[in-house]
């Protein structure tokens, strides 16, 4: 927690920050989201970078707030847009905004109990993820996919729970525009 008031530069173009490192996200990091292995396998000799987050030192008290930005590169891995691992919150009933700053994408989230939703999301435009939705971004545009985040800064992640099944449903290029199909491999 912070004793005092701060104040961190960050470029709603780039979203980078000027004062705190920027965090890596390459395919390798990503084994078992995406559905077409074989495209995953022959793309792991490059290893691209998928997305970088900024995390401006996220506190750990329930009463503070943690934010960021996320920039997801533009990219496939067979058919499937590059996109973030995705996550549920540790503190399950925690909830989260999303801004995008740059770029298009989409927002994909679902419940434990099989509802799912899709939002997509351009500059300017904000998505409300309610506490208990999974959700992960989705870069289906040709330039980088920018969001600013704010949630509860006790929250915490909860990655594990993806990568055992990643989501219900996933996001291919179909005709040159983004569709949302049933995942094959989800269990």
């Amino acid at each position: 927690m912070y004793e005092e008031p701060i104040t961190f530069d960050f470029d709603l173009m780039t979203g980078l920050c000027l004062q705190k490192p920027g965090m890596d996200r390459h395919l390798s990091s990503m084994k078992g989201i995406f559905y077409n292995e074989e495209a995953f396998e022959s793309m792991l000799k490059e290893d691209p970078k998928l997305y970088t987050f900024y995390d401006m030192d996220v506190p750990f008290e329930d009463m503070d707030l943690a934010f960021g930005t996320s920039i997801c590169q533009p990219g496939k891995v067979g058919q499937e847009y590059f996109m973030t691992k995705g996550h549920y919150h540790e503190v399950f009933g925690t909830a989260e905004v999303y801004y995008c700053l740059q770029g298009q994408g989409i927002m994909m989230m679902e419940t434990p109990d099989g509802l799912w939703k899709t939002s997509e999301l351009v500059p300017g435009r904000l998505v409300y993820v309610p506490g208990g939705w999974a959700h992960r971004t989705i870069n289906t545009g040709a330039v980088p996919f920018i969001t600013f985040y704010v949630f509860r800064g006790d929250a915490g992640h909860d990655y594990a729970s993806i990568e055992k099944k990643s989501f219900r449903k996933m996001v291919i290029e179909q005709d040159n525009r983004p569709v949302v199909v049933d995942n094959p491999r989800w269990e």
